[in-house]
């Protein structure tokens, strides 16, 4: 893995910042398991990272959740197959749709009001409403005979 991780042509994470290590998987998978370490632990050193802008680390560190652990490093894991190669490629494309996600800043809300003709049909509503609930109740008997 002495490849740099290309996230969008134009952000590239240098391999010397992706640390990995090979680990016995859990799950079935008869003797292999007992004996192969195939599940793929990818660590990224976020805030160490000078490949990234403050923003796209910030959004990120919002987006890992908890595979953020306590020294600011991001865990992804992978043992989605029998194979080491397979699993590390898959948590680099893990890694890098994480980052990818965290690139896109965020849509800015603008606040809106709601307009006259709506309000007017929302309270108009609201009055049928209770014009129909107030017909409803105990009928009165009068005595008249």
């Amino acid at each position: 893995m002495a490849d740099d991780l290309d996230i969008d042509g134009r952000v590239v994470i240098p391999a010397s910042e992706l640390q990995w290590t090979a680990v016995r998987a859990g799950g079935p998978g008869g003797q292999n398991v007992n004996k192969v370490a195939t599940k793929v632990e990818l660590r990224f050193d976020l805030w160490g990272s000078s490949a990234l802008p403050d923003g796209v680390k910030a959004r990120l560190r919002a987006l890992a959740g908890s595979r953020l652990d306590a020294e600011g490093r991001l865990c992804v894991t992978s043992q989605a197959t029998r194979s080491q190669a397979d699993n590390l490629e898959d948590a680099r494309a893990k890694l890098a749709e994480l980052v990818r996600r965290a690139l896109v800043p965020p849509k800015h809300r603008r606040p809106t009001r709601p307009t006259r003709g709506s309000m007017e049909r929302r309270l108009e509503g609201k009055r049928q409403q209770a014009q129909k609930k107030s017909g409803r109740g105990r009928v009165r008997r009068t005595d008249d005979g």
